[in-house]
């Protein structure tokens, strides 16, 4: 999925176009979502890769978990994630907020 599809283009006074500001979604906590405990080599494009089949999915396992500091797709082993398990709601929120 190219999360930048729906995003609209600006323009600035010398005529460069750039994407607006990306809004995400809140993901609200499901009774179906997954949660793991993360390992050496985990990274956040790996895991959205084995659990949503698209590695471009990670920014959705980074909005799930806002009180982790994600300043690379490194994860620190022995955090725990929470994975949402149903992502076309997810999907859904993040094109209606960036249409």
């Amino acid at each position: 999925m190219d999360r930048y599809r729906n995003i609209r283009t600006l323009k600035n006074t010398q005529g460069i176009e750039y994407y607006r500001g990306t809004k995400y979604p809140e993901i609200p906590l499901s009774e179906n979502d997954i949660y793991v405990i993360t390992v050496i080599g985990d990274r956040l494009d790996i895991l959205a890769n084995s659990y949503y089949g698209d590695p471009t999915l990670y920014w959705i396992i980074s909005a799930a978990n806002p009180s982790q500091s994600f300043s690379s797709m490194y994860l620190t082993e022995g955090s725990q994630l929470r994975i949402p398990n149903n992502i076309s709601n997810v999907l859904a929120a993040y094109n209606a907020l960036n249409s």
